[in-house]
């Protein structure tokens, strides 16, 4: 059976991983691909932020020459297969290398629990401080106690992760995207060209998608322009939402879709089904990864990805720098405002 592009370039990384670096050349050899391929493969894993590449030369992302060379060591922590916080890691990174550290990225599978252990393997391997977003799939993981995250000994940034009050990790340091207002542009750029009957399909597996479902829900009931909306998971374990029966049926002429994959997916089943985007349904998608790559280019709400990890980097630096000897600086929780980038998916009514 032929290898998938998927499973080759996670052969790549791993690669990649254990050896530091290696050039393409030996890869495409080891492979069995061509160097065209072997080389798009890894222009994909740096894109993603999976190793780093050189000329003709693929660099895992703890290499010593590539990270800082011999200053103090810090963890980067985020979940696995997620392509929206790879940018958000690659913002803190660069921030940090510039610094002088040196950085060593850590993937966390999708297993209840499976933070606590990668982020004390780190610890054991000497990292001084920790940037990280915890996996929280599911409401229930959110809110389980994280008291150990917040007693690490070392200084510890949240980044794209806002706890709730009563969280013992809500008085720590964080930096992630204001989302209630991404979702306020989305929905009021729709009222702005007349529609008045909203859908939102969002999944429920990311403390991203539960905050955009909680904001769509307060900011529609405060306008009094609309006239009905509704909110559907965009996908479950029977597939795709029937997002063209709930337009139907409701008579909605928008949509908010989060995230971009999930959009794209319903954009083309909204096709299939004989509605045109967006002559009968207007469109926003959440995220703006790939939105801008679809048959039809989608207008998104772009959230600052590369400059939250930026911004909890310099917590992090922040904290560092810390004397010793006096009292701890006040925690700083940090919000950055998403923007609107408007493209071919949505128009007047």
């Amino acid at each position: 059976m032929r290898e998938t592009s998927e499973a080759r370039r996670d052969r790549i990384a791993a690669i990649v991983r254990s050896r530091g670096s290696v050039r393409v050349r030996e890869l495409a050899t080891e492979l069995e691909v061509s160097v065209v391929t072997a080389r798009r493969d890894v222009e994909e894993l740096a894109r993603v932020g999976r190793l780093r590449r050189g000329h003709g030369v693929a660099r895992s992302l703890t290499d010593r020459h590539e990270t800082g060379g011999d200053g103090p060591l810090v963890a980067l922590v985020i979940p696995e297969r997620h392509t929206y916080l790879h940018e958000t890691m690659n913002g803190a990174r660069a921030a940090l290398e510039e610094a002088g550290l040196r950085v060593a990225l850590h993937i966390v599978p999708r297993l209840i629990g499976a933070d606590r252990p990668i982020v004390e393997q780190a610890l054991a391997d000497g990292a001084c401080g920790l940037v990280i977003a915890p996996h929280w799939r599911t409401a229930a993981a959110e809110a389980v106690d994280h008291a150990w995250l917040a007693d690490t000994g070392v200084p510890t940034v949240l980044m794209e992760r806002r706890p709730r009050r009563g969280n013992p990790l809500y008085t720590m340091d964080s930096a992630c995207s204001d989302h209630w207002y991404g979702m306020h542009l989305a929905v009021d750029h729709l009222l702005a060209l007349g529609h008045r009957r909203i859908v939102l399909a969002a999944r429920d597996d990311s403390p991203t998608a539960r905050a955009l479902r909680r904001a769509f829900t307060g900011i529609v009931a405060t306008r009094v322009q609309i006239q009905d909306w509704t909110v559907l998971l965009s996908v479950s374990d029977e597939g795709p939402a029937p997002l063209a029966t709930v337009l139907r049926e409701r008579a909605a002429t928008a949509a908010v879709l989060h995230s971009d994959e999930d959009a794209l997916m319903l954009v083309q089943q909204l096709t299939d089904e004989g509605l045109r985007v967006p002559q009968d349904c207007s469109v926003v998608a959440y995220d703006d990864v790939v939105a801008g790559l679809g048959s039809v280019p989608l207008t998104t709400v772009s959230p600052p990805k590369a400059e939250v990890g930026r911004v909890a980097a310099e917590l992090l630096l922040r904290r560092l720098g810390e004397p010793a000897t006096a009292r701890p600086w006040p925690a700083r929780r940090v919000e950055l405002l998403p923007e609107l980038t408007i493209r071919e998916s949505t128009q007047r009514l």
